[in-house]
């Protein structure tokens, strides 16, 4: 039987990242993440439904994560589901919760306000535009130049 797992999501996290090691030094967060639906009801009326997600994501991307994101800012992520079972060590009862793995993620808005932790996203920074071919930059064909004369104008 053929299976498929992947989500793609683009949120704001609820909460600042939460960095932890495992025994044997793999880092792990923990993301809490808000995705926002708008809609319109069948009478017109504007109604907006969040969704609140558990994330973790592994190694690497785990501490870039945890160094550069604060509670609001906007992310990007493709990952997996997965479904995590317990028993309740209080009540003894089963427990689940669905959670999404990171596989990848990407940075969204600008930079961070600089400063204690504001977290608040900036404009982005800007690019130089491209530069044009310059006319006196030799040609990379193997034709000669056009002659003076032959300029049709």
């Amino acid at each position: 039987m053929a299976s498929y797992n992947k989500v793609i999501l683009l949120g704001n996290l609820t909460r600042d990242p939460e960095l932890r090691y495992t025994p044997k030094g793999t880092a792990v967060a923990g993301l809490g993440l808000a995705v926002n639906r708008s809609y319109k009801t069948e009478s017109g009326e504007s109604k907006e439904e969040v969704t609140f997600l558990d994330v973790d994501a592994w190694g690497k991307q785990a501490e870039v994560i945890a160094q550069y994101l604060r509670k609001g800012n906007p992310i990007f992520i493709e990952g997996r589901l997965r479904l995590d079972q317990w028993d309740d060590k209080t009540t003894g009862q089963k427990r689940s919760a669905l959670k999404v793995v990171l596989e990848s993620f990407q940075f969204i808005g600008g930079r961070a306000e600089s400063g204690a932790g504001g977290g608040t996203p900036s404009s982005p920074p800007s690019r130089p535009p491209a530069r044009p071919a310059s006319p006196a930059e030799p040609s990379t064909s193997d034709a000669p130049p056009p002659e003076e004369d032959d300029v049709p104008f």
